[in-house]
């Protein structure tokens, strides 16, 4: 069994979640996962919330209406954010 995020063999057995199913923590990165989460968002849930937030909808309203957790959506939307190039194009008034 491998880390999902840094591919390293040394992962080890790290409890369990709510429902029973087996955790695992990575001893390299510290990443912390699950093997088959059966809670992943589908990439149509993702277009739709694509949609929502064009629409200047509330994190709030998006989340109760897609059926996500607001944290999940907050980092989901931050990341979106990250990839968008900040680029500012200044241009400078003639004085008089």
């Amino acid at each position: 069994m491998n880390c999902p995020t840094c591919n390293s063999e040394k992962v080890i057995k790290n409890g369990t979640i709510h429902n029973g199913k087996q955790k695992y923590a990575c001893k390299d990165c510290n990443r912390q996962f699950v093997l088959d989460p059966k809670n992943k968002i589908s990439e149509e849930k993702k277009e739709l919330i694509d949609r929502l937030l064009w629409e200047k909808i509330p994190l709030a309203g998006i989340a109760r209406t897609v059926g996500v957790s607001e944290s999940w959506l907050q980092t989901y939307v931050n990341k979106k954010c990250d990839v968008i190039p900040k680029v500012v194009d200044v241009t400078r008034k003639r004085k008089g």
